[in-house]
This record gives structure tokens, C-alpha cells and sequence, in this order.
């Protein structure tokens, strides 16, 4: 992992969540198979692995380039505009 332009320009400390999971889903009717959060503004949506794939919806809407996962024990992070970890 290493560190992107985006990065430094995120909230410090990380937004907080702004729903407990996918609210896109959840008004669908489906089930995320992973949470994604945004950390410009604390968006939960679901992983690309989910059928509507909302957290890159959210990327592509607003253009908040990092998120992290929503996951207990993950800490991970990417970077949409790199599309890497960060």
C-alpha cells in the first residue's frame, strides 16, 4: 500500500458512518455482500462484489475518491481515481 494524492485532502478525523449499511440496498430490497465507507463524507454503500454495486455508484456521483471497508477487522483502503490501495 502507499499513500495517493487523495489522501491528504480526507477528513481528519474519518467521518462517521452516516447509516449502518447500504441505505441503496436497503431501499431495494438486497443485501450488500461487503460495506464500503466513503471517507470524504461517511456514505456506507456495497462492494463491487454486490449486484448493484453502490459504493462505486457513490464514487462516480460525487467523486470522493477513497473509501475504506465497512467490514469488522478490515482496515483496508482504495482509492477509486488510482484504483489501488492506499
Amino acid at each position: 500500500m502507499s499513500e495517493c494524492q487523495h489522501l491528504p485532502g480526507l477528513p481528519r478525523p474519518e467521518p462517521v458512518a452516516a447509516h449502518p449499511t447500504c441505505p441503496e440496498c436497503e431501499t431495494a430490497g438486497s443485501h450488500p455482500v461487503q460495506l464500503r465507507l466513503c471517507l470524504v463524507c461517511g456514505h456506507v454503500g456495497c462492494c463491487d462484489s454486490s449486484p448493484y454495486r453502490h459504493a462505486t455508484a457513490h464514487f462516480e456521483a460525487t467523486g470522493h475518491a477513497v473509501m475504506r471497508s465497512y467490514e469488522p477487522g478490515q482496515s483496508w483502503r482504495w482509492c477509486y481515481v488510482d484504483q489501488r490501495l492506499v
